[in-house]
């Protein structure tokens, strides 16, 4: 190799010596045989069951796994971990620990001459994806709307993967209360059949339900880009809630804007579901007019400041302020006989309110003026909680930044 500028020089090794640049993903292996990963993978996808021939639906999915630990993207990146001739060597050692001898006989006899490859080529993983795919559903596709195609028995049956592993995680580490974030994720893509986000480029859009206190994924929705995030919110949020393993005693619910909607409220105020009963949430309200004229009605004496917490004995006031609004929204209750909800309120005060002193329809956040006290951002939430310090804690993600905050 030619000499640089710098005083060291390149060497080519021609000779294979087995080191390997991704030694973190034999920990990986590791973990998916303590949770039993590819034991619930060997039993619940059946997509090669009938094959007798190459890889099962285990190493598939385990290759799958451990390509996106080691930071690939797309399924050929697959020829990365296979050109890793350290990690295909620990690969190979592995795949059969813990299996019974008829097993393991019945896994070599799957490749008629000599196996070659530690993980499956990119032509079969393309195939074995194409199971997971309901064909017949996108018949029903209407151009400019939106449509969540249903899923065939395949990709079920991955659902179940996945909630095989979270009763591993609430047996090892058992809680009895589960704080559910529901938020939709916008994924750039350049795939043709892609579609347009709300933001002007090409995505896909999945939802997620996320288990606080587990810091896990308890369900997850792959949505085409131009599928709003509250579309059907309350069908994934109910099939979220069959996922709970058994410990779970108390669900609390947290969304932003797009989970405010009536029938989602009522649902969970009401205690429609039969395990949990009433689940007390905390949502992101419109700023609609009517919003605004509820914020408007606070009386100065009801606002209170926020403070950043610095330290455990040190904190600093913020420009922000919350306060409890007297008015219902319109919308907000249809019903005389429906559930009380309370109407929190923050707003913050324009740090330089010379910019926006004009004209503040161009800004990408809502704002409104307060008399002569110049403009404020707002926000709102509702909630159907009656225990202030709690609910505090449950709508921080909403009221305030990622870094911790507390209200006093």
């Amino acid at each position: 190799m030619n000499q640089g500028i710098l005083p060291f020089q390149y060497e080519v090794e021609p000779v294979a010596s087995g080191m390997t640049a991704l030694a973190g993903l034999p920990s990986y292996l590791d973990l998916a045989a303590v949770c039993g990963l590819t034991d619930s993978i060997r039993q619940h996808l059946t997509v090669c069951s009938g094959k007798k021939q190459g890889f099962p639906s285990e190493q598939i999915v385990m290759s799958l796994i451990l390509l996106n630990l080691a930071g690939g993207d797309r399924y050929d990146d697959l020829r990365l971990l296979e050109g890793d001739e350290g990690f295909a060597q620990v690969l190979r050692r592995v795949e059969t620990h813990g299996l019974p001898r008829k097993e393991r006989r019945a896994l070599e006899r799957r490749w008629r001459k000599k196996r070659r490859r530690a993980v499956p080529s990119e032509s079969k993983v393309f195939r074995y994806l194409e199971a997971y795919h309901n064909q017949d559903e996108e018949e029903k596709r209407q151009p400019s709307k939106a449509f969540i195609p249903a899923p065939n028995e395949h990709l079920q049956n991955l659902q179940q993967v996945n909630t095989d592993m979270i009763a591993f995680a609430q047996q090892k580490n058992p809680k009895k209360t589960a704080t559910l974030d529901m938020d939709a994720t916008l994924v750039e893509t350049h795939s043709l059949p892609s579609l347009f986000c709300y933001k002007g480029y090409k995505s896909y859009q999945p939802l997620n339900t996320y288990w606080f206190e587990q810091n896990l994924v308890v369900h997850s929705e792959f949505r085409d880009g131009n599928v709003p995030a509250g579309y059907e919110q309350l069908r994934v949020f109910k099939e979220g809630l069959e996922r709970f393993p058994e410990g779970v005693e108390e669900v609390y619910l947290r969304s932003d804007t797009a989970g405010y909607q009536h029938e989602w409220r009522q649902n969970c105020a009401e205690g429609k579901n039969e395990r949990f009963g009433v689940i007390q949430f905390a949502i992101g309200v419109d700023v609609t007019p009517a919003f605004k004229l509820a914020v408007a009605d606070v009386k100065e004496h009801q606002w209170h400041p926020l403070y950043q917490e610095i330290g455990p004995e040190y904190r600093i006031k913020t420009n922000q302020e919350w306060a409890e609004g007297g008015k219902v929204p319109n919308g907000l209750a249809t019903q005389k006989d429906e559930p009380n909800y309370r109407f929190m309120n923050r707003s913050e005060s324009l740090e330089q309110k010379e910019l926006f002193s004009t004209d503040t329809q161009q800004l990408p956040f809502p704002t409104m003026e307060f008399n002569d006290q110049g403009h404020y951002k707002v926000f709102g939430t509702v909630t159907n909680r009656s225990c202030l310090l709690p609910l505090y804690i449950l709508i921080e993600s909403i009221f305030v930044s990622k870094t911790k905050k507390h209200i006093r």
